[in-house]
């Protein structure tokens, strides 16, 4: 079968692997589509600790082509979505229920052979059934927006609720749905791209702002802003250095700011901790998909999260290294990987 290796640190080779045999409690799954995440970039530019060689790929969905003997709930032929984090269920994280901060977490596609690849091995307690009915490539969109459901859960939005999401990408456009669907009355998304604007308007955002159309901060919580004083719950979903730093200026006194956005390791970033003291910010890292995947792929099963028009493109297996080693293209939401050429 066909597998996109990563290497080593910049090398990111489509090359002919052995197929993969399910161990006991695994699943052999046929990928139909896996998303290009902004840190399969990270990982190819080594800004995300990672243990190549390994195939990447951790956002996958696909039809189940053989089981394990210890395999029960599943069986060849359904459609399912993989979580690919794993936790070890024996550390002290896991213990206190922190099972997204395992001391032993391992993610497939980062630490394990993932989904860009014909086929891919998961354990059964990683697996979620979808639909028959549903479009092969929308079980793909279930890891990112578990991530945003733990985002979203952590900032505990109420009903009448003002949000600004910054960063119009894949993360950005799927909060904007959770924050309305959560009871967001005014949700502003920022971006400099007019297309994800328009979308995420489409989507639910109440309004956008252009950064280039002057001070992001004056245009949201000035005095004739969109949000005077701020906003209730800002989301970071750009991984960007400005926007972080900018974020706790866009919330209102008592407000929130929720870090989705992944920045590479060791980059820093400036704020003044007064200002967050004074005004009583909560300032909240949110990482990755604890106890979210199932609602994930209910909500995509049952079309309350719209995915298909998140998709920019959909590409073969083999243009993949060119699509990691390069920036989005403008206006660019995701893409998507069809390893049968769907």
């Amino acid at each position: 079968m066909k597998a996109a290796r990563l290497e080593a640190i910049g090398k990111l080779v489509v090359r002919e692997v052995e197929k993969p045999s399910p161990g006991p409690d695994d699943l052999l799954v046929r990928v139909e589509a896996s998303g290009i995440c902004g840190t399969d970039r990270h990982l190819f530019a080594g800004e995300f600790p990672s243990r190549p060689p390994v195939t990447l790929g951790h956002e996958f969905s696909g039809i189940i082509e053989a089981v394990g003997e210890r395999v029960e709930r599943f069986r060849p032929g359904m459609r399912i979505t993989g979580d690919p984090n794993i936790h070890c269920d024996r550390c002290q994280q896991c213990r206190r229920g922190r099972i997204n901060l395992c001391e032993n977490l391992q993610a497939i596609g980062i630490h394990r052979d993932g989904g860009f690849a014909d086929y891919v091995v998961i354990p059964q307690n990683q697996a979620y059934e979808l639909p028959a009915s549903l479009d092969p490539a929308f079980g793909a969109f279930c890891e990112p927006l578990a991530c945003c459901l733990h985002g979203v859960d952590m900032a505990g939005i109420r009903t009448g609720q003002s949000v600004v999401v910054l960063g119009g990408g894949v993360i950005g456009l799927l909060v904007v749905q959770l924050a309305r669907l959560a009871g967001a009355t005014s949700v502003v998304l920022v971006t400099r791209q007019a297309v994800r604007r328009s979308l995420a308007e489409e989507l639910g955002a109440t309004s956008s702002v252009d950064p280039a159309a002057g001070d992001v901060v004056d245009q949201v919580a000035g005095a004739d802003g969109l949000l005077p004083g701020g906003a209730d719950v800002v989301f970071e979903c750009a991984g960007v250095g400005e926007t972080v730093a900018e974020a706790p200026k866009l919330a209102r006194t008592g407000g929130t700011v929720v870090i989705l956005g992944v920045m590479p390791k060791g980059e820093k970033v400036e704020m003044e901790p007064f200002d967050i003291l004074f005004r009583e910010l909560r300032v909240l890292g949110s990482f990755i998909n604890p106890s979210t995947h199932a609602r994930a792929a209910a909500l995509i099963s049952s079309g309350t999260i719209e995915v298909g028009r998140l998709i920019s493109r959909r590409i073969r297996l083999e243009d993949l290294p060119e699509a990691v080693a390069n920036p989005p293209r403008a206006g660019e939401v995701k893409v998507l990987v069809m390893p049968g050429g769907d």
